[in-house]
């Protein structure tokens, strides 16, 4: 997969609910199997602050969309019901 953009969302959990979240994730990792998007998609989880996670997903197409991916929109509106979100659309540096 050769990358062309990227959606970076952060997420602070509200209240400990790691069962709505685990839900949510796993939803979208089920949503990626069945579609087969242009997406490959990274969780990450900050060290020593369990509340706090980071998913990236990677795009190999060009057109990024009206302010991200349907996938990255849906997971946004889904996570902002039990967390803080912040998404951001990243392009490659070029020199």
């Amino acid at each position: 997969m050769q990358v062309k953009w990227a959606e970076v969302i952060m997420v602070r959990l509200i209240k400990s609910d790691e069962k709505m979240l685990a839900a949510t994730l796993n939803d979208l990792m089920d949503d990626l199997v069945r579609n087969e998007g242009n997406e490959t998609i990274r969780i990450f989880r900050r060290e020593k602050i369990d509340s706090d996670i980071c998913i990236v997903l990677f795009h190999d197409v060009e057109k990024t969309g009206t302010g991200g991916s349907a996938l990255g929109l849906r997971l946004v509106g889904e996570l902002k019901r039990v967390a803080l979100v912040h998404h951001t659309i990243w392009h490659e540096f070029k020199r």
